[in-house]
């Protein structure tokens, strides 16, 4: 690992060097990253969020040329940068022993306490350049929220999802996440009042 992680990798060689790791890897600026080490602070709200949107886009998108992928399926953001999102909807063929995305529609990135900065930040800004990207998803696990990026044009329009009643409309892939899907089996610890502080 201290080899590969002082030279700069291409992302064909970062593919081959990947095949022989125990555990996955990001490209970032050229150098393999552990993806655990970014995902400090992940818990079974992470996990169970995570799973849950793949369940729900899988069954919406069977039949389609569209499927969800796992952190087992990389993006590439850049010629030195191969992220990994927690979910994504990938919409070509499927061709065996491919390791990236070539049409990805939707990348979803679900919040834990040590990626919030990252995922709202650089890597917001890394899928934003991606040419087939439809919609880039944030979802919270402290809270019943989701932050969707939707591309219109050149542009991204910002849309805020709050309360498991809300409903997200993903047109672009032919489906929908509703929160009270996306958040089954999820607690919340109450909110404090500010005023009283109870």
């Amino acid at each position: 690992m201290a080899d590969a992680a002082r030279r700069i990798m291409t992302p064909e060689e970062f593919f081959a060097w990947q095949r022989d790791q125990d555990e996955l890897y990001e490209l970032i600026d050229g150098h393999p990253v552990p993806r655990h080490r970014m995902m400090t602070g992940a818990s079974l709200q992470h996990d169970q969020a995570t799973v849950n949107i793949i369940i729900s886009l899988g069954t919406q998108l069977k039949g389609t040329p569209c499927r969800p992928t796992t952190a087992d399926v990389a993006i590439r953001t850049s010629i030195t940068d191969l992220r990994r999102p927690d979910v994504m909807v990938e919409c070509a063929a499927l061709v065996p022993d491919t390791y990236e995305a070539r049409e990805p529609k939707l990348v979803v990135e679900v919040a834990s306490p040590s990626t919030t900065a990252v995922d709202r930040a650089r890597k917001l800004e890394e899928y934003k350049r991606h040419p087939t990207l439809a919609y880039i998803l944030l979802v919270e696990t402290l809270k019943p929220q989701a932050l969707l990026y939707a591309r219109q044009g050149d542009v991204w329009a910002i849309a805020t999802f709050e309360g498991v009643d809300a409903i997200i409309d993903l047109p672009a892939i032919g489906a929908r996440l509703a929160l009270a899907e996306v958040y089954e089996g999820l607690t919340f610890a109450p909110r404090r009042n500010v005023a009283t502080g109870a």
